[in-house]
């Protein structure tokens, strides 16, 4: 690359950094009043950046900025982009996270580049990512189970009545670590009440497994009435990384 490229490029991720380092003081800011309005502290609330669709490069640069966590729904994309983050930032402590439909036979991937799956949503799956923790030989992988609100099959998620069963099978599934429950608002619903509904999922759950604490709930466009019920974990994209298909090169 010519002088002229490289400094360019640096303008532009230079760029780039400062759009991130803004919309991640935005979103902050919602997290903390959210926070305050709960009568919550602020740490008790995990962010969540939610990459998928934009570059390895954009994590680079989050990282920079302090954030540790990334969420990505498909498998074929993570896991290219996890392996070139660690080669951009060898030295950062990244943590991903599988948020999307995960099918059975994708399993043996994720789980070499996941630290969480919060989308297990049945028995069969959970049974999946069990053998392919135990076949690899790597420490028990940290699980969520996706509840489904609106019992559409279509958008994925256990429902209600399952939910029971799948945590006894997942905690029983050696290679396997039950840290909680995920959702997401119906479409057209009111996201509120969505989240008083999970909150009372949550409860129920740490009723006969008190290690599941964790309630992933609450996106760029509800996030503050997730936390307002409990969520201990929101999963931003958009608020903190633009419009999908708008990514910066």
């Amino acid at each position: 690359m010519s002088d002229h490229g490289e400094a360019a490029a640096r303008v532009g991720g230079e760029d780039r950094k400062a759009e991130l380092a803004e919309a991640l003081a935005a979103v902050e800011a919602r997290i903390e009043r959210a926070c305050a309005a709960a009568g919550r502290r602020r740490d008790e609330v995990r962010l969540l950046a939610v990459t998928k669709t934009f570059p390895a490069s954009d994590v680079a640069l989050l990282t920079d900025l302090g954030l540790t966590d990334f969420a990505e729904n498909r498998d074929q994309e993570a896991g290219p982009k996890a392996e070139e983050v660690a080669e951009l930032r060898p030295e950062a402590r990244v943590r991903w996270h599988m948020v999307g439909r995960l099918q059975r036979n994708k399993a043996r991937s994720v789980v070499r580049w996941a630290h969480e799956v919060q989308s297990v949503d049945s028995i069969r799956l959970a049974d999946a990512l069990a053998k392919a923790v135990r076949a690899q030989g790597t420490p028990p992988l940290a699980v969520l189970i996706q509840a489904s609100l609106d019992a559409d099959p279509a958008r994925g998620g256990c429902p209600l009545s399952e939910l029971d069963a799948l945590a006894g099978y997942i905690a029983g599934a050696g290679g396997l670590d039950l840290r909680g429950v995920m959702a997401v608002a119906p479409l057209g619903a009111d996201p509120a009440e969505a989240f008083a509904r999970l909150a009372e999922v949550a409860v129920r759950l740490r009723r006969d497994h008190p290690g599941a604490t964790e309630v992933s709930a609450g996106m760029s466009g509800d996030l503050e009435q997730a936390i307002a019920r409990g969520a201990t974990c929101v999963r931003v994209g958009t608020a903190l990384l633009g419009g999908r298909g708008l990514a910066s090169p």
